[in-house]
């Protein structure tokens, strides 16, 4: 079964973004390997100088998927509320990806920001989907904004380390066992994204690892496989790491040679 989020179902658990690709025609065979069924778009590029931005959004209508703007690159609320209404006019979709950025090197969430952002936005008839940290608080304030949707990072955003606390993951997946969890920022292998659907996530959002990779299409359809095996290894049940070596052979009832 699908992912389902604000009422549709979608047939894909991996979300990709389309920054940082070298062509409009890598950009189109990622997302037709990677089997998406979301892309997220900026209202900057598609602002663009030199009238490039029609042209964008002319390539992205023919992928055929759900499309999530985003409100990258604003500072405060007042700009990222804007970038919001302005991209809803733009993209025709209640749908935004809320980002909020207080630290301009780590890409930290300004959390305060963004839960009156969520709020703000919310009231206004959108679905949030917000960029935010693995704080269990901030969660809950951007539940109680209105948000049915959280986008934690496991590191900061293009810096390929993977799930850095697997403890404040887990712990906000015990905590909101009924919300969508989507992994937003930091993947750079496959091999994350296993490892973080594996403790229950719901979805990985995806773009550097991608758009950087010396074949973005072939690593679009790598992440893909992991989302798949890291989404079935959870619903199987992992084994948990245990302390001492227990046999995979039992040796009870064996004959005993003396």
């Amino acid at each position: 079964m699908g992912l389902t989020v604000y009422g549709t179902t979608l047939s894909s658990r991996l979300l990709l973004g389309t920054a940082q690709y070298p062509s409009p025609a890598v950009l189109a065979e990622a997302v037709k390997t990677s089997g998406t069924a979301v892309v997220t778009v900026s209202l900057r590029r598609e602002g663009a100088e030199g009238g490039t931005g029609a042209g964008f959004w002319s390539l992205v209508r023919e992928f055929g998927v759900h499309v999530l703007p985003n409100t990258a690159g604003c500072h405060t609320v007042k700009e990222a509320v804007t970038t919001a209404k302005m991209a809803r006019e733009v993209f025709r979709t209640d749908w935004v990806k809320l980002e909020v950025i207080g630290h301009h090197d780590t890409l930290q969430p300004d959390v305060f920001g963004l839960v009156e952002a969520a709020r703000i936005l919310s009231e206004e008839g959108f679905s949030v989907f917000p960029y935010t940290t693995d704080d269990l608080v901030v969660a809950e304030r951007l539940i109680e904004a209105g948000c049915a949707v959280l986008m934690p990072w496991c590191a900061p955003i293009g810096s390929a380390k993977g799930p850095i606390d697997v403890d404040a993951l887990r712990a906000l997946r015990a905590h909101f066992p009924d919300v969508p969890l989507i992994v937003d920022a930091g993947l750079g292998r496959p091999s994350h994204a296993a490892a973080v659907m594996e403790l229950g996530y719901d979805g990985i959002l995806l773009n550097t690892a991608v758009a950087k990779a010396g074949d973005p299409a072939a690593m679009a359809g790598a992440f893909a496989k992991a989302v798949e095996a890291g989404h079935a290894a959870f619903h199987a049940g992992v084994l948990e790491p245990r302390d001492m070596a227990v046999p995979s052979t039992p040796v009870i009832g064996q004959a005993v040679f003396s």
